[in-house]
């Protein structure tokens, strides 16, 4: 064993003296270093030529019982040789040398490796990690796009049975507020309504506001349609329901100041055009529905509904037990037999010197109450509608005044939509 640890050290101290001799055949540019096997495994195929210039020694073991020894300052270790044994410092580990040219161009051993070349190692370990990292960034696949929050299917469902449907040219344009549906009808016949650029003569053609491109008389009918509204109108006495002319009261210009506001209350919308839900003739007063929902007058102005309506008739002269008869009876009114649900005389009251009496109808025909009472040979003082199906006028509305209506209001009235 120790034969062969000696012709280790050998051939090892061969290896360095070799490289410093041959020092002008192997021009070291940069720093170099080579491990002691490697040193090793390259002398031993070439023959020695000169003595060694380096001793290389192994560090032998140390007793155990003797203390090891602390590791001695740099300011003494630069001093030392580069022969002079480093076991001491180096404890029990492998003595591995560093061949490096120090600034004179001589070939040195240092028991440590060159400042540069471990600045250069944390250096080229760094930027490593970082391109590792961009490279990483970049083969990151994209993030994929958001998913639609409804589904296809849901959408379907919603445009089906939710979204409003493509709607009869001459409803649009009164439901924009251009003119009546007559009007709008008439309109269309002369010519002046364009849809998508061409001229449209018929009522019934299917569009949407918002996808069609509708001119009425050179102006482009907005996409957006004015929301519904729906109000309870106290009527007074002398006005009638229609727009009528310029010297006849209309109950609409009870609303000018509803619609002066709107701009203000809703920028950005249309004004709704607004109409009464059936009639009163001009000198009956009371509960009045005024909106701009052409559906739902429909549905509460028409016969076939059956939605019950309450009057109180103010009667000039005195009522007995056969004039009440004779109204429940019924009469013909427009060709048609009409009865009353109820007939009920109400009791006197000390601030009332005239009979009043309760008349529930259906029908709503026109003039169907002042027909009824006026078949019994009674004449009408005052007539007053205060209750259409399960909406009571409010005590509190006073004549001439509207108020909106609510959701619970409108199912009362029997709109369900």
């Amino acid at each position: 064993m120790a034969a062969l640890m000696a012709a280790v050290a050998a051939a090892a101290s061969t290896a360095f003296a070799t490289l410093h001799l041959t020092k002008p055949a192997i021009p070291l540019t940069r720093t170099t270093h080579r491990h002691l096997r490697t040193i090793i495994a390259s002398s031993l195929s070439s023959t020695p030529s000169t003595t060694p210039e380096f001793n290389i020694t192994f560090a032998p073991p140390k007793p155990k019982s003797e203390p090891k020894l602390k590791p001695k300052p740099a300011s003494e270790s630069a001093t030392e040789t580069p022969g002079q044994d480093s076991a001491s410092e180096l404890d029990d580990q492998l003595y591995i040398p560093w061949i490096v040219r120090d600034e004179s161009g001589n070939l040195t051993l240092q028991s440590t490796p060159p400042a540069r070349l471990l600045h250069q190692m944390a250096n080229a370990e760094t930027k490593k990690k970082k391109k590792k990292k961009e490279k990483d960034s970049k083969v990151k696949p994209a993030s994929p796009t958001a998913e639609p929050k409804f589904s296809k299917a849901a959408r379907r469902f919603y445009n089906e049975n939710f979204r409003d449907p493509p709607q009869r040219l001459s409803k649009v344009l009164a439901a924009a507020g251009v003119a009546s549906r007559r009007n709008s009808e008439e309109l269309i016949f002369g010519g002046k309504v364009t849809v998508n650029g061409s001229v449209c003569n018929t009522p019934q053609t299917r569009v949407d506001p918002v996808r069609d491109v509708i001119y009425v008389n050179g102006n482009r009918l907005p996409k957006k349609l004015p929301p519904k509204v729906y109000f309870a109108l106290n009527k007074p006495k002398g006005y009638i329901c229609s727009a009528g002319e310029k010297e006849t009261k209309s109950v609409l210009s009870l609303f000018n100041d509803f619609m002066n506001s709107w701009d203000k209350r809703n920028p950005g919308l249309p004004k709704p055009r607004l109409f009464t839900v059936g009639r009163l003739d001009v000198a009956t007063i009371g509960l009045l529905i005024v909106t701009n929902d052409g559906d739902f007058a429909q549905k509460l102005s028409h016969p076939s509904s059956k939605l019950s309506k309450e009057y109180i008739a103010t009667i000039d002269g005195s009522v007995n037990k056969r004039h009440l008869i004779t109204i429940s009876e019924g009469t013909v009114v427009e060709g048609v037999q009409c009865a009353p649900d109820i007939v009920e005389l109400l009791p006197p009251q000390p601030d009332l010197s005239r009979p009043r009496i309760r008349i529930v109808v259906h029908e709503g025909r026109n003039h169907e109450v002042r027909e009824l009472v006026k078949n019994a040979g009674l004449e009408i003082h005052a007539l007053k509608r205060i209750r259409i199906g399960g909406f009571r006028l409010p005590s509190d509305l006073g004549i001439g005044k509207h108020a909106e209506l609510k959701q619970a209001n409108l199912r009362a009235l029997g709109w369900k939509s």
